[in-house]
């Protein structure tokens, strides 16, 4: 039999907590105690099942030196494009954090507490997908976590697509700890503190009770562009000119292209009537940081980091507590109570006064959009508008305006987000029968509230009615005019209140069944749920009609399911496991069955063979299959019309126009059928040496009947895609339609399906050094070998290796290869680790065979061989008991100070990858302490 404890640890299986310890006790000591592993209800004298599990335990959590679970979770070479970094403060779903398996998304990633599910975030990410905040999981008390990485599961759920993340929280706690440490980076910023206070009483053997508690603050500074622009290279610097880049990246404004063509200024520019040139208004130098204004062609060039954040100020409370009474050696009752509260604070750039909005059509505006581009307009009179009405110029006329609103200043994306979630349950054994039963409520409450927003309709009336009592709003260095009383009109704080709720009734049971095989008895579980899911997640007031400066995003929604499920585990030999489950799920239009079959060989005890079958199944969520639900999304295009062949089109179109944001807007459709999946994994375990555990999986997973919006390059084609009327002049000639790219549609469809495959390699090395302790040494690898789209019979997107995808992934991209390398050495009282993260390069393109996404001004590739470099981090942490009591500890990550690749089309991150933001934070330290009071 292979070493027992190489096998918990490092193959993919370990102890669940769901056994019941009042019977495990009353076992007679020399029987094996059966487990519980996730992706299984049946328990086992071993651990290890067909299905490839990754265990992180609490010693190697929290010696990472990583703040919260998300931010260990995503250094995991399991974690792919979709997952949700705390930095990414302008999504749609700033101040959440979330984990993508596969880089399937995280609305294909079930997470689960203690084996149950929790409410999702209240607001979908890209206004789609529905996810869990995994800051909302207080990382103090985490026993462990496992990762069932084979797809599907029918225990948990067919929507576990891509597989299960299954957080693991202390029970049994005995004592009082308390524990502290504090944070600041190598340039003093980014200040962060903690602090958890744990105490447990009763033994469940000798009291028949326990309880536990825990309390977490957390408490971190911001960090803004600014305070790495200049000092870390390209960090945070929207101004790329100097890599060779043209003026127009998508961080930059203010700059003149030419006719009829410009970005808004923090001055404001005025277009003549009559030429369609526009004018700058003076005083650039005092209202844009940027001082080189070389290219900006007579306008006021500005960026995004003078005034955007890179990590936002959070502070954070989580608060959990579990009771377990033990009625009798065969009855155990518990009750799980948490509360997060999350506020985080991300600073944004200040507005546009004439943005594109989209909502949903009305009476007024059947189109469902406004372009204030060209309905804003200074209006005749207005003291600032150069071709006004004066003496000299009698038939003065009101005239386009592009400008940014320096004098209202930035906003500030401030979200509160509260997460409750009780338990009560029962678990025991009767008549051969181990069960459990629990009713479980959470829900998910977020309050966000956007300040310094406009409100459009005093703002049309105060540049261009001079009968309006806010007229004229002076702009620029003349904002100083201004009364009170207009911006109190003008300037507005956006708020609404979203709300999910989940209530879920679960029943399981197992046994060994009195059939006998050659290798055992056969094992059977049965279970049943039922709950119910409420979203309601409405759009900033304001939005709904185009009153105030941004789109809208909303989702609404109530399903009910209903399930039940069966699994066997048949020992056919001594050396042959096979595992089946099936699963029927019932939701309010759509009804699955979703198999799973597993079968394991072990020939010699050192040595096992596995694979796994599984299918899944994802209904509609509430912002895709509600009319009810849509969103505006925005992600860099190239535009086809103005840059074809990836060339900017004669007739004034630039380089901008080649890596273009563009929003694109979503609506529901009730239409819309469920995805489903299938997957297959065939791996080996292998125990070559004493010490030595080496894991082996080879992995694919199909998802067919995708829900995806339409991808935005093709969303760009659509000739109903709205354009601004600067449109390209050849010959003299206006060419119709090929103004600049401001809105399209990306409707959302089934479309054909997404194929991916690829290999895990996961090798464990222990290590007796005699006087000299003991060490542990692995190497976690990832081989992404393909992740295809197949929107049609004939469009493929191939995005292994590449920068894709951008309309689902943060531009994060798909890198083919991801490594986690660690070791840890015990010596007496110290402990010393460390951890390697290396990501792959990337070909930097939206999907293989495309142009290069990113360009230089003179046309050449934008990045080195047209690819984002890889990136290597090391992290390193030392731990030394002081006594029993008391233990002090210190890491600092990113050790050698690696700065983030330069990444020019991300969006995440001002000129870096937001996955790779340990690199753009630089060297952070961190020191703290922990004491046991009994």
């Amino acid at each position: 039999m292979m070493a027992r404890s190489v096998r918990l640890l490092f193959t993919g299986s370990m102890m669940a907590t769901l056994g019941l310890a009042g019977t495990a006790a009353a076992q007679d000591s020399t029987t094996m105690q059966r487990v519980e592993v996730t992706g299984s209800s049946i328990k086992r004298a071993s651990a290890e099942t067909a299905s490839p599990v990754q265990v992180i335990g609490r010693d190697e959590l929290l010696r990472s030196g990583k703040g919260t679970v998300s931010e260990y979770l995503q250094t995991l070479t399991v974690d792919g494009a979709g997952s949700l970094p705390t930095g990414f403060g302008n999504g749609f779903a700033a101040g959440s954090t979330a984990i993508s398996l596969r880089g399937l998304g995280a609305t294909s990633t079930l997470v689960l507490l203690n084996g149950r599910r929790m409410a999702p975030f209240a607001r979908a990410d890209d206004g789609q997908k529905s996810f869990t905040d995994l800051s909302t999981v207080p990382m103090q008390i985490v026993e462990r976590i496992e990762i069932l990485k084979d797809g599907a599961s029918s225990t948990y759920g067919a929507d576990a697509i891509a597989g299960v993340v299954n957080i693991i929280l202390r029970k049994d706690v005995q004592g009082l700890e308390i524990k502290a440490d504090t944070g600041w980076s190598r340039y003093d910023d980014g200040k962060a503190n903690k602090a958890s206070i744990t105490y447990g009483i009763g033994d469940l053997d000798e009291d028949k009770f326990n309880w536990v508690v825990n309390a977490e603050y957390n408490q971190s500074d911001r960090i803004k562009n600014s305070d790495r622009a200049n000092r870390r290279g390209h960090i945070g610097n929207g101004d790329l000119r100097a890599y060779g880049f043209p003026v127009g990246t998508q961080f930059a404004g203010g700059y003149i292209n030419g006719p009829n063509s410009v970005s808004p200024s923090t001055t404001g520019m005025v277009r003549d009537p009559k030429t369609t040139n526009y004018v700058n208004l003076p005083g650039c130098s005092t209202l844009s940081a940027t001082t080189n204004q070389t290219g900006a062609n007579g306008g006021c060039l500005y960026y995004a980091d003078q005034w955007r954040d890179m990590q936002p100020e959070i502070e954070s409370l989580n608060l959990y507590t579990k009771g377990t009474l033990q009625i009798n050696p065969a009855t155990q009752a518990y009750v799980e109570v948490g509360y997060s509260k999350r506020s985080t604070a991300f600073t944004m750039t200040p507005p546009s006064i004439t943005p594109t909005v989209a909502f949903p059509p009305n009476a007024q505006t059947p189109q469902g959009f406004i372009n204030y581009g060209n309905a804003n307009l200074m209006g005749a009179t207005h003291p600032q508008n150069p071709f006004r009405v004066t003496p000299q110029n009698p038939v003065g006329a009101a005239a386009r305006v592009r400008y940014i609103a320096g004098d209202i200043g930035p906003s500030e994306r401030n979200a509160d987000n509260e997460f409750r979630r009780f338990v009560v349950g029962v678990k025991g054994s009767a008549a051969g029968w181990d069960y459990d039963t629990g009713f479980t409520y959470s829900d998910s409450k977020l309050d966000l509230l956007y300040t310094n927003m406009l409100n459009m309709n005093v703002l049309t009336q105060a540049l261009s009615n001079p009968a309006s009592q806010y007229f004229p709003y002076y702009i620029g260095t003349e904002a100083y005019r201004n009364p009170a009383s207009l911006y109190q009109a003008m300037v507005v704080n956006a708020m609404s209140h979203s709300k999910t709720s989940l209530s879920v009734i679960d029943f399981k049971a197992s046994r060994e069944l009195p059939i006998a095989l050659p290798g055992g008895n056969i094992g059977l579980a049965l279970g049943a749920e039922h709950r119910r899911e409420k979203v309601s997640n409405p759009s900033l007031a304001g939005s709904e009609n185009g009153s105030i400066n941004s789109s809208y995003v909303a989702a609404f929604g109530d399903a009910k399911v209903s399930a039940i499920y069966a699994e066997i585990l048949a020992p056919l030999l001594k050396s042959v496991e096979l595992s089946a489950a099936v699963r029927y799920d019932k939701y309010d239009n759509f009804n699955s069955t979703t198999p799973k079959v597993g079968l394991k060989w072990t020939p010699v005890r050192t040595f096992a063979l596995r694979g796994t079958y599984t299918e899944g199944f994802r209904a509609p969520g509430a912002a895709e299959g509600s009319s009810a639900s849509q969103s505006t999304g925005t992600s860099t295009v190239r535009d086809p019309i103005r840059c074809p062949n990836n060339v900017p089109a004669a007739g004034g179109a630039t380089s901008t126009d080649c890596a273009i944001p563009v929003a694109a807007v979503k609506v529901g459709d009730a239409k819309l059928q469920p995805e489903t999946s299938k997957g297959v994994t065939l791996g080996m375990v292998w125990d070559p040496f004493e010490g030595t555990s080496v894991a082996l999986d080879g992995w694919k997973i199909k998802r067919e009947n995708e829900i995806n919006p339409l991808p935005y390059n093709e969303a760009a084609a659509l000739p109903t895609a709205i354009r601004n009327d600067n449109n390209l002049v050849v010959g003299g000639v206006v060419q119709p339609g090929t103004g600049t790219l401001v809105l399209t549609q990306a409707p959302y469809r089934n479309s054909s399906y997404t194929e991916i495959s690829g290999v895990d390699l996961d090798v464990k090395q222990r290590l007796r050094l005699g006087d000299w302790g003991r060490a542990t040494l692995g190497v976690v690898v990832t081989h992404v070998a393909s992740w295809s789209r197949h929107e049609s019979a004939t469009t493929v997107y191939q995005f292994a290796g590449t920068h894709g995808n951008c309309d689902t992934s943060n531009c994060a991209g798909t890198p083919k290869n991801k490594v986690n390398l660690s070791a840890s050495w015990d010596i007496n009282a110290w402990n010393f680790s460390g951890n390697l993260n290396w990501r792959d390069k990337m070909k930097n393109i939206y999907f293989e065979g495309g142009p290069c996404a990113s360009t230089l001004a003179n046309g050449q590739p934008g990045t080195k061989d047209c690819e984002i470099a890889s990136f290597t981090t090391l992290d390193l942490s030392t731990r030394f008991n002081v006594n029993k009591q008391l233990t002090l500890f210190a890491s600092v990550n990113n050790a050698f100070d690696k700065i983030a690749p330069l990444d020019p089309l991300t969006y995440g991150g001002i000129s870096y990858n937001p996955m790779d933001s340990s690199g753009a934070i630089g060297r952070y330290f961190k020191i703290g302490a922990s004491y046991k009071f009994f």
